[in-house]
């Protein structure tokens, strides 16, 4: 499966999955994700340019490819890159007396 592919299924930037992938090369060897060479993204280019014109073909860098194996892997990265793209909230401070107070606040007071 394509970087691309990939990454619109866990719906982030085809770019931020390559960086947390990179982030986490020990864990992708060869056999679980490559990258196209030169010859093989010609050759791609041309099969894909006549069935599928909406395919974006201005790629700057060839992309990677993950094999099953490398696609299984990616799941276990993808906790980390999504929360690069989505940070979790910060979790609210309550309210306390004093805060109240300094709000001007008279419920509390007599």
């Amino acid at each position: 499966m394509l970087d691309a592919d990939l990454a619109e299924l866990y719906e982030v930037p085809t770019k931020r999955l390559n960086e947390a992938v990179k982030r986490n090369r020990d864990r992708f060897p060869e056999d679980f994700m490559f990258q196209l060479s030169k010859e093989e993204l010609a050759n791609w280019r041309s099969q894909i340019a006549t069935s599928n014109p909406s395919t974006k073909m201005g790629l700057r860098r060839p992309p990677y490819v993950f094999t099953e194996h490398g696609v299984a892997m990616l799941s276990s990265v993808y906790s980390i890159v999504k929360h690069l793209i989505d940070p979790p909230p910060k979790p609210q401070r309550k309210m306390g007396f004093r805060d109240r107070e300094k709000e001007g606040d008279d419920e509390y007071t007599d």
